[in-house]
């Protein structure tokens, strides 16, 4: 019965909403001499992005932190709803919520640490990567086989589109 709700959840999400240090990142926070903060992010999570928007579907990103860097990653990736700074998360989801007139039983939450908790709980798919810290493994529905940073967006995406039967589609757009 849990396995049909599940699959359930999966199959009805319309935005992907993804924390960044540590779900798009492997976590690591770069600076030079100059205190210019880089990032590392993976080609297949940028590839899983650009599905899953091609299918019709919404991307978001909500980060305690903030830079100019993750700004370029998201215009490449023409993620439009970006936010940065949130450090009580719950708010800016609420508001991003309301914001696309969506229900939360609509919007999968991909996170990695304890500040992204409450909006898991809000979510109607919570899923976690797989070096995320317990609480948020046992908070989430799915679990990524891949650690944050290094292509779990990619599997989140593909999890999310067998759900709703539109992978051969997405493997369809390459050929």
């Amino acid at each position: 019965m849990q396995v049909r709700e599940t699959a359930h959840a999966a199959a009805n999400i319309e935005l992907l909403c993804l924390d960044v240090d540590g779900v798009m990142t492997d976590g690591g926070i770069l600076l030079d001499d100059r205190g210019v903060e880089t990032k590392r992010f993976c080609v297949r999570d940028g590839t899983g992005i650009r599905i899953w928007r091609r299918l019709g579907y919404e991307v978001a990103l909500i980060t305690g932190r903030s830079g100019e860097v993750l700004l370029h990653r998201a215009k490449e990736l023409e993620i439009v709803h970006v936010i940065q700074g949130a450090r009580e998360k719950e708010e800016f989801f609420l508001r991003l919520l309301t914001e696309l007139r969506l229900d939360a039983s609509r919007v999968a939450v991909l996170a990695d640490d304890l500040p992204d908790l409450s909006i898991m709980k809000r979510a109607g798919y919570a899923m976690a990567v797989a070096d995320a810290v317990g609480e948020v493994r046992a908070a989430a529905a799915f679990v990524t086989s891949t650690p944050g940073g290094h292509g779990a967006v990619r599997e989140v995406v593909e999890h999310l589109l067998k759900a709703k039967n539109r992978w051969d589609e997405a493997v369809g757009l390459f050929g």
